[in-house]
């Protein structure tokens, strides 16, 4: 089989040179450095998660003496985690639509559209994202009170609604697409909102699929304002499941360990699958920027 040519910044016959193969070795061996340093507490926690108590609090070995799923599956039954998956798993579909929709259709109006004013709302989603997002937890939460909103995944699904973030990936995307394909739309008769669902949205997989992994990972790992709207409902989350599950005096630090783990899953799964998409499609919308 014929090696295919490096095509990168580094090509095959840069490598001829000394100085460039030490420079690309060191750029590895960093590389790896990175990597053994981003997972070993990843491999740390799983690994933790075989061990017993006695073991967890005297062993020094970060491998277990068995590995032994039976205090995973007692973990398991004991959390009762089952039912908070498939809320997670509603609380994360919900906001993925809304991620979708509300942002990519502010952000079609924005960078397509471009009513009269549009300027100063661009401007004034740019300067939303100096504003830490906590300091906006009190109001939000409040306003959910006010409307009578508890525990229910609609505050959820709307707060990832309108992101800033989502709202100016889409913008820098949107201004990249071919103005012929939109201007033939409306010749041909279709309005504002059939252009954006049956023209733009079809050319633009690539951000949404960037914009979906971000909000489900966004989604799945919030804990704050799930723990305010479903706090003591039977509409919790995995996260907030946890944070209730550390918080009972019969859980130990082996359990809590294992419990961890059982979140860590999810979002691991969903990382392997579509890394790659993710970091290409990041980097392509960064530079059409």
């Amino acid at each position: 089989m014929r090696k295919l040519p490096r095509t990168g910044v580094i090509r095959d016959y840069d490598m001829s040179s000394r100085s460039v193969r030490i420079g690309y070795g060191i750029i590895y061996a960093l590389c790896l450095v990175m990597v053994v340093f981003a997972v070993f507490p990843l491999i740390w926690v799983v690994f933790a998660g075989f061990k017993d108590l006695k073991e967890f609090m005297s062993s020094t070995s970060i491998l277990p003496r068995s590995f032994d799923l039976g205090p995973f599956l007692k973990t398991w039954s004991q959390l009762g985690i089952a039912k908070n998956y498939l809320n997670s798993l509603i609380s994360v579909t919900g906001s993925v639509v809304c991620a979708l929709i509300f942002n990519g259709l502010l952000g079609y109006g924005l960078a397509i559209l471009k009513p009269k004013g549009y300027g100063v709302v661009k401007k004034l989603v740019m300067l939303s994202l100096l504003v830490p997002a906590t300091i906006s937890i009190v109001p939000l939460f409040m306003n959910i009170q006010r409307l009578k909103m508890g525990n229910s995944f609609l505050p959820l699904w709307l707060s990832y609604g309108a992101n800033a973030m989502y709202v100016v990936l889409f913008i820098q995307f949107f201004e990249s697409l071919p103005q012929s394909m939109i201007e033939a739309s409306r010749i041909d008769g279709c309005t504002p909102l059939q252009t954006f669902f049956y023209i733009v949205l079809p050319l633009s997989k690539p951000i949404c699929a960037v914009v979906a992994i971000f909000a489900i990972n966004a989604a799945w790992s919030d804990f704050l304002l799930p723990y305010l709207v479903l706090r003591g409902g039977p509409l919790q989350t995995v996260m907030v499941r946890l944070f209730v599950f550390s918080t009972e005096q019969t859980v130990n630090a082996d359990t809590m360990m294992r419990s961890v783990v059982f979140s860590m899953i999810p979002p691991i799964i969903l990382f392997a699958l579509f890394q790659k998409q993710l970091t290409e499609n990041a980097v392509s919308t960064g530079i059409k920027g």
